[in-house]
């Protein structure tokens, strides 16, 4: 299955309009190795404003030197998640700084005790492939938090992981972590845990950290989704077009930043611009907007040849009710049905307002129906049932015939929440709502689950390269 709203000129049109964006505008780059970098190949440099303008000419090398697949593996190298491979892959949310225990309930400040039990939530959820860390732990200095969330989620999910990274100095600390996990950095290198979000801001800049950091993650030559958050009306023109223009142009030039750090480092193009609300001020997380997004911003990636990451499966809801399975539910099938290869964050209660297990369980479920929708259809002779109609015969009935009884629980989907009992059976039951179905699974859950352990020697290490960091960098 596919979608698109973009005709083949048109994705050359908003091609073009980035180029020129990066060529007459430029973007700024607060980092006086690469503004160095930049000049010496061939872009034009002002030092003291820092910003780059980019030809072409090295927007098409960046491009063609770039990786375009990649896989990450979990501490158990069988859970796989594979970009530019054909794949499609789900994530929980790298971290928010609230958490939600209870929906509609009071929000908190989270902890590493939540990174725990979100590493611990996705580890049980079948249709999330990478395991976000999904807090910002509020009791720990930012210097060294990421170290500490790392060994954290190792400890509590045998799938690859994904969370915030903070700086250079603290990700020789994660190299570290990955070595010893993997036994080597040569196997730390061939089989990535996890990857670093570089995000510009958006219109048109990039952080230093975001940029200083890659020289450390290309040690192990990670690969690195480049995910900017344009948005249409604040940060990006006041029209889809536009915004995908400025998007794209930010994500061609971050790029260019990743070749000019190490040729050949695996890069995944994050279409991730969204629309501003001009009602309520914030960003839109699911409107229609987002679904056009997806699709436009999903065919923009492949053109290029690259894997995508966009953020579709979302909802502007803070419940897991009819408005996040609408938003969620048509976002997502219409972004998986383009092709990207991958969509998130999952798990977010609205817009980034807090972290929600709930909304979670609901997503984990949305995931199932879109990838059932998406299967392809079995066209043997089997199953085309020919002989068993001809042997039934007209007004026969499959109810009671081998070709169903062998056939049905691969045919059919059996949702893990969704509702279609008998009204009587549905009311004997409680009459339970959504809502009610996804906080029992999500107890059921936390109740029961429990990972595969880690090596206690493995463990060890981990929490002596933490210590390491909190002693160097937390003081």
């Amino acid at each position: 299955m596919f979608s698109q709203v973009l005709t083949p000129d048109q994705i050359q049109r908003i091609h073009q309009a980035s180029l020129r964006i990066l060529e007459r505008t430029g973007v700024e780059v607060p980092h006086p190795d690469m503004l160095s970098r930049f000049a010496a190949a061939g872009a034009n440099v002002d030092v003291k404003l820092q910003r780059v303008r980019i030809p072409p000419e090295l927007v098409a090398k960046s491009l063609q030197q770039a990786g375009k697949s990649f896989t990450l593996y979990g501490r158990d190298v069988r859970k796989a998640a594979r970009f530019g491979q054909g794949a499609r892959n789900y994530n929980s949310i790298a971290g928010e700084a609230n958490w939600v225990d209870s929906i509609g309930g009071p929000r908190r400040f989270t902890t590493l005790d939540d990174v725990a039990t979100a590493a611990r939530f996705a580890d049980a959820l079948e249709n999330i492939n990478i395991a976000g860390a999904m807090s910002d732990p509020h009791e720990l200095p930012v210097a060294a938090r990421c170290v500490d969330v790392m060994v954290a989620m190792l400890k509590n999910t045998t799938k690859p992981i994904q969370f915030w990274y903070h700086d250079r100095a603290s990700a020789r600390y994660l190299n570290e972590i990955m070595i010893a996990v993997r036994g080597s950095e040569q196997a730390a290198t061939a089989q990535p845990l996890c990857y670093p979000f570089f995000e510009p801001i958006s219109p048109l800049r990039f952080p230093f950290n975001g940029i200083d950091l890659l020289y450390e993650t290309a040690r192990l030559n990670l690969p690195v989704p480049i995910g900017p958050m344009a948005q249409m009306g604040l940060s990006a023109p006041m029209s889809a077009a536009g915004t995908m223009a400025v998007e794209n142009a930010e994500i061609l030039a971050g790029i260019c930043i990743t070749q000019l750090v190490r040729p050949g480092m695996p890069v995944c193009y994050g279409g991730i611009c969204h629309a501003f609300d001009m009602r309520t001020t914030q960003m839109i997380f699911s409107g229609p907007e987002q679904a056009v997004f997806g699709v436009g911003m999903t065919q923009m990636g492949k053109h290029y040849g690259l894997p995508v990451y966009i953020n579709v499966g979302l909802t502007d809801s803070k419940r897991p009710d009819a408005q996040a399975g609408l938003e969620a539910g048509v976002t997502l099938a219409m972004g998986a049905a383009a092709g990207a290869d991958i969509f998130g964050h999952m798990g977010i209660c609205g817009v980034d307002q807090a972290t929600s297990l709930d909304i979670l369980t609901l997503q984990n479920e949305v995931i199932a129906y879109v990838e059932r929708v998406l299967r392809q259809p079995d066209l043997s002779d089997a199953a085309l049932g020919l002989e068993a109609l001809e042997e039934l015969g007209p007004g026969g009935m499959f109810i009671d015939h081998e070709h169903t009884a062998t056939r049905y629980r691969d045919e059919l989907w059996f949702p893990a929440l969704l509702d279609r009992d008998y009204y009587q059976a549905w009311k004997d039951h409680g009459a339970p709502s959504t809502e009610d179905r996804c906080r029992a699974r999500k107890e059921q859950i936390l109740a029961e689950h429990r990972p595969e352990p880690i090596d206690p020697a493995l463990g060890k290490a981990l929490d002596a390269i933490a210590a390491a960091a909190k002693r160097e960098l937390a003081g």
